[in-house]
């Protein structure tokens, strides 16, 4: 049946451009995505934003303008009316070894106010053992750089692969982190582990009365590599990026899109892509053993051609994937499709700014890309007027 489907996009390509393309049955890859970056390049404008960035990991929007963004190194960057800025706003002593450093960023939904920000990174404890820890960071008012405040969460297990590291406030006003299982697939079940999870805690460190699991930071398990948050605006539901396998008895490809439930059992490493095991939860997308998307940040689209589409970066894949969900469920896809295939090389993030621009976060840098002249970068894209 699958073949069958296939078969029916491939005669009918020209339509599928139009609507999106054919969705396979849940948990199952659809139809390769077709790369539209040609057929839309009249309505696309994109450019330079920033350039020679060293790895850059996440990029938010401050109320008062300015843009604060990470690199892996450790550097928190400030961009101001549209100008990297000398200084940067902190510069965080890292250990940014592999696929580890500072990772993620997040503002305080009342940042104005208190001035918090919170990072995801890795450290040397002890000199020589990769940990990660969930830190809150604080604004000088009368300096107007970064101060360490309080660390969060601390003495989570991290390696030079599957760090996660992704740190989002959700529509709940709680914090939420994303953690690989540092290449050690039998910690994703262990619910005494925080390591192949997703965490969800209260700004101040402490554990939410409402967690799935008492006493513990744990929202989901089951996972290899999250680096993707995002919730759609309307719903509130959760959707999560995750890299599958690298090959060996795993296989190869099989990144996944979750819709994330609290309490719920992603598989890993007891199933993935569209395997299947009581009591566990298969993607609502992957992309099959064909094809790898290696996806990193994601976000919901408000407004414009896009309005409703799940965005998502690939990094092996050097492409931007738009999903376009069932308005009513969770779990059916419409389509997927993907734009600016190579041009840019590995795509780390995309980022809706508060005007509705959108921007990607390049990643040449970071030992695995091809660095080109002004890498690595930030890109901006928006569409013009029909």
């Amino acid at each position: 049946m699958y073949l069958l489907r296939v078969s029916a996009c491939l005669i009918i390509g020209i339509v599928l451009i139009v609507l999106g393309g054919c969705a396979g049955p849940e948990g199952t890859p659809v139809a390769q995505p077709a790369d539209l970056s040609t057929a839309i390049s009249r309505q696309i404008q994109i450019s330079d934003f920033v350039t020679n960035l060293d790895v850059p990991w996440e990029m938010v929007f401050v109320p008062d303008g300015r843009i604060f963004v990470t690199e892996r190194p450790g550097k928190i960057l400030i961009i101001k009316d549209g100008k990297l800025q000398e200084e940067p706003w902190i510069n965080l002593d890292v250990a940014a070894v592999g696929e580890g450093g500072l990772l993620g960023l997040a503002l305080d939904p009342e940042f104005t106010q208190n001035h918090y920000v919170y990072v995801a990174e890795t450290y040397l404890s002890g000199g020589d053992k990769l940990q990660n820890r969930l830190v809150r960071l604080s604004e000088d008012t009368s300096t107007g750089k970064g101060i360490v405040d309080k660390v969060l969460l601390d003495n989570v297990a991290a390696n030079v692969i599957h760090d996660g590291g992704r740190v989002k406030v959700g529509l709940d006003g709680m914090l939420y982190w994303t953690l690989g299982e540092t290449g050690n697939p039998e910690l994703a079940q262990d619910l005494s582990s925080l390591n192949g999870k997703i965490l969800r805690i209260n700004r101040d460190g402490t554990i939410p009365a409402d967690n799935p699991f008492p006493g513990s930071p744990v929202y989901s398990y089951g996972h290899r590599n999250p680096e993707g948050l995002a919730w759609q605006p309307g719903t509130g539901r959760l959707y999560a990026t995750e890299h599958g396998p690298s090959g060996g008895v795993f296989g190869g490809g099989q990144d996944e899109v979750n819709y994330i439930e609290p309490g719920k059992n992603y598989g890993w490493p007891v199933i993935h892509a569209d395997q299947s095991h009581e009591g566990m939860v298969n993607p609502i997308i992957q992309s099959g053993e064909s094809e790898t998307w290696a996806p990193s940040g994601c976000t919901f689209v408000t407004g414009g051609p896009w309005d409703g589409s799940l965005l998502f970066a690939g990094l092996r894949g050097q492409a931007l994937y738009r999903l376009v969900l069932d308005k009513n469920d969770p779990r059916e896809v419409v389509s997927l499709d993907k734009y600016f295939t190579g041009q840019y090389g590995r795509l780390r993030n995309v980022v809706q700014g508060p005007d509705g621009t959108l921007y990607i976060l390049t990643n040449n840098t970071d030992g695995r890309g091809n660095v080109r002249p002004g890498d690595d970068r930030i890109l901006r894209l928006t569409f013009t007027p029909k």
